[in-house]
Protein backbone atom coordinates (compact mmCIF):
# COMPACT_ATOMS: atom_id res chain seq x y z
CA UNK A 1 0.00 0.00 0.00
CA UNK A 2 1.38 3.53 -0.59
CA UNK A 3 1.82 5.43 2.31
CA UNK A 4 -0.25 8.31 2.96
CA UNK A 5 1.19 9.84 5.81
CA UNK A 6 -0.49 13.09 7.35
CA UNK A 7 0.76 16.13 5.49
CA UNK A 8 -0.87 18.95 7.35
CA UNK A 9 -0.04 21.13 3.73
CA UNK A 10 -2.81 18.79 1.92
CA UNK A 11 -4.95 19.65 4.80
CA UNK A 12 -7.69 21.62 3.87
CA UNK A 13 -11.01 23.01 6.38
CA UNK A 14 -14.07 23.21 4.23
CA UNK A 15 -16.81 24.61 7.25
CA UNK A 16 -15.05 23.02 10.22
CA UNK A 17 -14.61 20.03 8.24
CA UNK A 18 -11.02 18.81 7.86
CA UNK A 19 -10.66 17.12 4.37
CA UNK A 20 -7.14 15.27 4.29
CA UNK A 21 -5.59 15.30 0.68
CA UNK A 22 -2.78 13.17 0.94
CA UNK A 23 -5.11 10.34 -0.12
CA UNK A 24 -6.97 11.69 -3.34
CA UNK A 25 -10.16 12.61 -3.58
CA UNK A 26 -12.93 13.16 -6.26
CA UNK A 27 -14.97 16.08 -7.14
CA UNK A 28 -18.22 15.82 -9.13
CA UNK A 29 -19.23 18.26 -11.96
CA UNK A 30 -22.65 19.66 -11.99
CA UNK A 31 -23.36 21.88 -14.94
CA UNK A 32 -26.19 24.31 -14.39
CA UNK A 33 -25.86 24.97 -17.96
CA UNK A 34 -28.17 24.41 -20.92
CA UNK A 35 -24.39 24.68 -23.16
CA UNK A 36 -22.68 22.05 -21.22
CA UNK A 37 -19.65 20.90 -23.88
CA UNK A 38 -20.54 17.16 -22.10
CA UNK A 39 -24.64 16.80 -20.98
CA UNK A 40 -25.76 19.38 -23.22
CA UNK A 41 -27.77 20.64 -20.19
CA UNK A 42 -29.60 17.92 -19.06
CA UNK A 43 -28.50 18.42 -15.94
CA UNK A 44 -29.74 22.67 -15.36
CA UNK A 45 -32.95 21.59 -14.10
CA UNK A 46 -33.55 21.72 -9.88
CA UNK A 47 -34.46 18.04 -10.01
CA UNK A 48 -31.97 16.62 -12.53
CA UNK A 49 -29.05 18.72 -10.64
CA UNK A 50 -29.86 17.17 -7.25
CA UNK A 51 -30.25 13.73 -8.31
CA UNK A 52 -27.23 14.08 -10.08
CA UNK A 53 -25.29 15.22 -6.89
CA UNK A 54 -26.96 12.26 -5.05
CA UNK A 55 -25.79 9.31 -7.78
CA UNK A 56 -21.91 11.68 -7.09
CA UNK A 57 -22.31 11.22 -3.57
CA UNK A 58 -23.16 7.30 -3.87
CA UNK A 59 -20.40 6.67 -5.87
CA UNK A 60 -17.71 8.25 -3.61
CA UNK A 61 -17.45 11.39 -4.46
CA UNK A 62 -15.97 14.39 -1.88
CA UNK A 63 -16.77 17.51 -3.23
CA UNK A 64 -19.42 18.58 -5.93
CA UNK A 65 -18.70 21.82 -8.35
CA UNK A 66 -21.67 23.59 -9.78
CA UNK A 67 -21.25 26.22 -12.29
CA UNK A 68 -24.15 28.30 -14.08
CA UNK A 69 -21.53 29.75 -16.49
CA UNK A 70 -20.19 27.78 -19.77
CA UNK A 71 -16.46 28.54 -19.98
CA UNK A 72 -16.28 26.85 -22.85
CA UNK A 73 -14.74 28.60 -26.50
CA UNK A 74 -17.62 30.29 -27.56
CA UNK A 75 -19.72 30.36 -24.87
CA UNK A 76 -22.57 32.63 -24.16
CA UNK A 77 -21.30 35.18 -21.81
CA UNK A 78 -24.10 35.42 -19.52
CA UNK A 79 -24.31 38.02 -16.66
CA UNK A 80 -24.26 37.13 -12.86
CA UNK A 81 -28.00 37.69 -12.20
CA UNK A 82 -28.42 34.75 -14.35
CA UNK A 83 -25.42 32.80 -13.05
CA UNK A 84 -27.36 33.07 -9.74
CA UNK A 85 -30.37 32.33 -10.51
CA UNK A 86 -28.97 29.16 -12.42
CA UNK A 87 -27.05 27.55 -9.69
CA UNK A 88 -28.63 28.98 -6.22
CA UNK A 89 -31.91 27.02 -6.52
CA UNK A 90 -29.57 23.94 -6.80
CA UNK A 91 -27.60 24.59 -3.86
CA UNK A 92 -30.56 24.93 -1.70
CA UNK A 93 -31.73 21.70 -3.01
CA UNK A 94 -28.71 20.09 -2.60
CA UNK A 95 -28.24 21.39 1.04
CA UNK A 96 -31.70 20.35 1.94
CA UNK A 97 -31.32 16.50 0.47
CA UNK A 98 -27.31 15.81 0.95
CA UNK A 99 -26.53 18.38 4.23
CA UNK A 100 -23.26 16.28 4.31
CA UNK A 101 -22.14 17.36 0.64
CA UNK A 102 -19.14 19.41 0.70
CA UNK A 103 -20.07 21.75 -2.24
CA UNK A 104 -17.98 23.98 -4.26
CA UNK A 105 -19.20 27.17 -6.54
CA UNK A 106 -17.82 27.30 -9.60
CA UNK A 107 -18.01 30.53 -10.88
CA UNK A 108 -14.85 33.94 -11.07
CA UNK A 109 -17.25 36.40 -10.19
CA UNK A 110 -17.68 38.35 -6.71
CA UNK A 111 -21.53 38.37 -6.46
CA UNK A 112 -22.34 34.65 -7.29
CA UNK A 113 -19.53 33.43 -4.79
CA UNK A 114 -21.05 35.55 -2.51
CA UNK A 115 -24.75 34.16 -2.93
CA UNK A 116 -23.52 30.61 -2.86
CA UNK A 117 -21.24 30.41 0.10
CA UNK A 118 -24.12 32.62 2.04
CA UNK A 119 -26.83 29.15 0.54
CA UNK A 120 -23.73 26.78 1.94
CA UNK A 121 -21.18 27.01 -0.83
CA UNK A 122 -17.69 25.61 0.77
CA UNK A 123 -15.46 26.29 -1.49
CA UNK A 124 -14.64 28.62 -4.16
CA UNK A 125 -13.25 27.08 -7.96
CA UNK A 126 -12.36 30.14 -9.59
CA UNK A 127 -10.98 29.60 -13.61
CA UNK A 128 -9.57 33.32 -13.70
CA UNK A 129 -7.29 33.06 -10.05
CA UNK A 130 -9.32 36.40 -9.45
CA UNK A 131 -8.00 38.24 -12.74
CA UNK A 132 -11.42 38.74 -14.53
CA UNK A 133 -13.12 40.20 -10.51
CA UNK A 134 -10.65 41.65 -8.59
CA UNK A 135 -13.44 41.94 -5.83
CA UNK A 136 -13.25 38.36 -5.39
CA UNK A 137 -9.98 38.48 -4.24
CA UNK A 138 -11.54 40.46 -0.79
CA UNK A 139 -14.28 37.90 -0.38
CA UNK A 140 -11.88 35.08 0.23
CA UNK A 141 -10.08 37.28 2.44
CA UNK A 142 -13.38 37.39 4.02
CA UNK A 143 -14.47 34.33 4.32
CA UNK A 144 -11.55 32.51 4.66
CA UNK A 145 -13.28 29.25 2.45
CA UNK A 146 -10.62 26.87 0.16
CA UNK A 147 -9.66 28.10 -2.91
CA UNK A 148 -9.07 26.69 -6.05
CA UNK A 149 -6.46 28.99 -8.07
CA UNK A 150 -6.71 28.09 -11.79
CA UNK A 151 -4.53 29.34 -14.32
CA UNK A 152 -6.05 30.35 -17.85
CA UNK A 153 -4.42 32.38 -20.33
CA UNK A 154 -6.46 34.85 -21.23
CA UNK A 155 -10.37 34.95 -21.32
CA UNK A 156 -12.90 31.98 -22.23
CA UNK A 157 -13.29 34.09 -25.82
CA UNK A 158 -10.08 34.42 -26.80
CA UNK A 159 -7.87 31.37 -24.80
CA UNK A 160 -7.96 29.00 -27.61
CA UNK A 161 -6.86 31.22 -30.26
CA UNK A 162 -2.95 30.31 -30.87
CA UNK A 163 -1.69 30.19 -27.24
CA UNK A 164 2.02 30.41 -26.79
CA UNK A 165 4.46 29.56 -23.96
CA UNK A 166 8.15 29.11 -23.95
CA UNK A 167 8.23 27.34 -20.96
CA UNK A 168 4.94 26.26 -20.39
CA UNK A 169 5.65 24.29 -16.92
CA UNK A 170 8.29 27.73 -15.36
CA UNK A 171 5.37 29.78 -16.89
CA UNK A 172 3.02 28.21 -14.55
CA UNK A 173 5.23 27.29 -11.92
CA UNK A 174 6.07 31.65 -11.41
CA UNK A 175 2.19 31.84 -12.06
CA UNK A 176 1.01 30.13 -9.05
CA UNK A 177 3.91 31.12 -6.82
CA UNK A 178 3.02 35.11 -7.50
CA UNK A 179 -0.67 34.28 -6.79
CA UNK A 180 -0.10 31.77 -3.75
CA UNK A 181 2.20 34.47 -2.14
CA UNK A 182 -0.49 37.14 -2.34
CA UNK A 183 -3.14 34.96 -0.68
CA UNK A 184 -1.09 33.83 2.29
CA UNK A 185 0.02 37.26 2.62
CA UNK A 186 -3.63 38.03 3.37
CA UNK A 187 -4.07 35.14 5.46
CA UNK A 188 -5.40 32.47 2.98
CA UNK A 189 -3.83 29.18 3.48
CA UNK A 190 -6.40 26.66 2.17
CA UNK A 191 -5.25 27.13 -1.31
CA UNK A 192 -5.69 24.12 -4.37
CA UNK A 193 -3.86 24.85 -7.49
CA UNK A 194 -5.73 23.91 -11.06
CA UNK A 195 -3.14 24.00 -14.12
CA UNK A 196 -6.29 24.44 -16.43
CA UNK A 197 -5.84 22.02 -18.81
CA UNK A 198 -7.73 23.07 -21.70
CA UNK A 199 -7.76 27.01 -20.81
CA UNK A 200 -5.40 28.69 -23.34
CA UNK A 201 -3.37 25.17 -24.13
CA UNK A 202 -3.24 23.29 -27.28
CA UNK A 203 -2.99 19.79 -27.22
CA UNK A 204 0.90 19.73 -26.57
CA UNK A 205 0.44 22.31 -23.97
CA UNK A 206 -2.37 19.76 -21.85
CA UNK A 207 0.31 16.77 -22.70
CA UNK A 208 3.41 18.39 -21.57
CA UNK A 209 1.75 19.63 -18.32
CA UNK A 210 0.25 16.20 -17.51
CA UNK A 211 3.59 14.23 -18.11
CA UNK A 212 5.48 16.75 -16.14
CA UNK A 213 2.74 17.64 -13.49
CA UNK A 214 4.98 16.41 -10.62
CA UNK A 215 7.03 19.22 -10.87
CA UNK A 216 4.37 21.50 -9.45
CA UNK A 217 4.79 19.73 -6.45
CA UNK A 218 7.13 22.22 -5.73
CA UNK A 219 4.45 24.64 -4.99
CA UNK A 220 3.21 22.58 -1.68
CA UNK A 221 -0.12 22.97 -2.54
CA UNK A 222 -2.39 20.09 -3.63
CA UNK A 223 -2.97 19.69 -7.42
CA UNK A 224 -6.66 19.25 -8.88
CA UNK A 225 -7.09 18.29 -12.20
CA UNK A 226 -10.10 18.39 -14.86
CA UNK A 227 -9.20 16.33 -17.69
CA UNK A 228 -12.93 14.82 -17.69
CA UNK A 229 -13.69 14.28 -21.41
CA UNK A 230 -12.42 17.02 -22.83
CA UNK A 231 -11.27 17.39 -26.41
CA UNK A 232 -7.69 16.94 -25.29
CA UNK A 233 -8.67 13.09 -24.99
CA UNK A 234 -11.48 12.85 -27.63
CA UNK A 235 -9.39 14.80 -30.80
CA UNK A 236 -6.87 12.25 -30.58
CA UNK A 237 -9.11 9.25 -30.55
CA UNK A 238 -11.03 10.85 -33.28
CA UNK A 239 -14.47 10.17 -30.98
CA UNK A 240 -16.42 12.61 -29.06
CA UNK A 241 -16.94 14.03 -25.41
CA UNK A 242 -19.89 11.30 -25.70
CA UNK A 243 -17.44 8.33 -25.92
CA UNK A 244 -14.40 9.46 -23.99
CA UNK A 245 -14.58 7.77 -21.22
CA UNK A 246 -12.31 5.61 -21.44
CA UNK A 247 -9.77 7.75 -22.57
CA UNK A 248 -10.61 10.04 -19.28
CA UNK A 249 -10.03 7.28 -17.02
CA UNK A 250 -6.34 6.35 -18.57
CA UNK A 251 -5.59 9.70 -18.54
CA UNK A 252 -6.37 10.40 -14.39
CA UNK A 253 -4.23 7.26 -13.33
CA UNK A 254 -1.79 9.00 -14.91
CA UNK A 255 -2.47 12.43 -13.13
CA UNK A 256 -2.39 10.34 -10.44
CA UNK A 257 0.91 9.18 -10.56
CA UNK A 258 1.68 12.14 -11.30
CA UNK A 259 0.77 14.25 -8.01
CA UNK A 260 -3.03 14.69 -8.49
CA UNK A 261 -4.94 15.27 -5.41
CA UNK A 262 -8.16 15.81 -6.62
CA UNK A 263 -9.66 14.33 -9.81
CA UNK A 264 -12.51 16.25 -11.65
CA UNK A 265 -14.87 14.48 -13.02
CA UNK A 266 -18.10 14.26 -15.38
CA UNK A 267 -18.19 9.92 -13.50
CA UNK A 268 -17.30 9.71 -9.90
CA UNK A 269 -17.23 5.85 -9.81
CA UNK A 270 -14.24 5.69 -12.86
CA UNK A 271 -12.37 7.75 -10.79
CA UNK A 272 -13.26 6.21 -7.78
CA UNK A 273 -11.49 2.90 -9.06
CA UNK A 274 -8.85 4.54 -10.40
CA UNK A 275 -7.83 6.30 -6.86
CA UNK A 276 -8.35 2.75 -5.20
CA UNK A 277 -6.13 1.00 -7.87
CA UNK A 278 -3.25 3.65 -7.93
CA UNK A 279 -2.94 3.16 -3.90
CA UNK A 280 -2.21 0.15 -3.75
CA UNK A 281 0.52 0.67 -6.37
CA UNK A 282 4.12 0.20 -4.73
CA UNK A 283 6.62 3.03 -4.98
CA UNK A 284 9.21 2.10 -7.14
Amino acid sequence: MKDNYFKSKFLINCKGKLINLSIPKTMGIINATPDSFYDGGKNNSVKNATELAEKHMRDGATFLDIGGFSSRPGGENIDSKIEIERIIPIIKSINKRIPEAIISVDTFRHEVAREALNEGASLINDISAWELDNNLFNLIKEFKVPYILMHMKGKPSNMQKNPQYKNIIEELILYFSLKIQQLNLNGIKDVIIDPGFGFGKNINHNFTILNDLNELSILDKPILVGLSRKSMIYKPLKTNSLNSLNGTTALNMLALENGAKILRVHDIKEAQDCIELNNILPFE
